[in-house]
């Protein structure tokens, strides 16, 4: 074996790691807390609202990330005459963050609706306004429950990551690829495998700890 080969083709295919964790950062840092309003939205009393944003939710959970990178990348540009152009890791950031952000919506939304009412009631009875209630009751035990489900998210997003090689974003499928084709070597997608599987290890230990961590409020 070439180890000196190994070596240039791991680092080569490493760089693209970094762009693939650039991606799934910059995802979770804008789609959660994106999606934590727009969940208060969908429970709020304002009908209008709420219609839009499960127009908003329907539509980016029902459509495949694929098209909507399409659409972002080459798509916008079309529609608007070149008056709003994305690069490829710019079309990137605003696709996962608007796909991401409607899961989001919806598992925050259920895992506040899961709070009974009785939590509600009885910080009313305590003199607390509805948005300190929120953020020192129902939130905290909210994020327990919504824990499993955004681990399961974060995974799928460390994978979904790949899909940007499609807009020629140099991410870590890409370089893989094009090592095979250069070299004929399948060896690159093992590579590649290895570090997504080394990324997704990662994800589950925090999150692990994270559940460990809010393991003390329970649900009663």
């Amino acid at each position: 074996m070439d180890f000196q080969y190994l070596f240039d083709i791991t680092k080569y295919i490493a760089f693209g790691a970094g762009v693939t964790v650039l991606v799934f950062i910059v995802t979770l840092v804008f789609s959660v807390p994106f999606g934590i309003f727009c969940a208060l939205g969908k429970l709020s009393r304002f009908r209008i609202l709420h219609g839009l944003l499960g127009i908003y939710t329907w539509v980016f959970r029902g459509t495949p990330l694929l098209l909507q990178l399409f659409f972002t990348y080459y798509g916008l540009p079309m529609i608007t005459n070149g008056a709003v152009k994305f690069s490829p890791l710019m079309a990137a950031f605003v696709t996962f963050i608007i796909n991401y952000a409607a899961y989001f919506t919806e598992i925050f939304r259920a895992g506040i609706q899961s709070i009974g009412k009785g939590q509600y009631e009885a910080a009313k009875a305590l003199g607390m306004r509805p948005r300190l209630t929120m953020q020192r009751i129902i939130l905290p035990q909210a994020v327990k429950l919504i824990l499993p489900p955004m681990g399961n998210e974060a995974i799928n997003l460390i994978k979904d990551t790949a899909l940007c090689s499609v807009i020629t974003v140099t991410e870590m499928l890409r370089n893989a690829n094009r090592v095979m084709s250069r070299d004929f070597n399948v060896g690159a997608l093992v590579i590649a495998a290895c570090l997504y599987l080394l990324l997704t290890f990662v994800v589950i230990q925090v999150f692990r700890k994270l559940e460990k961590h809010f393991a003390y409020y329970q649900i009663k």
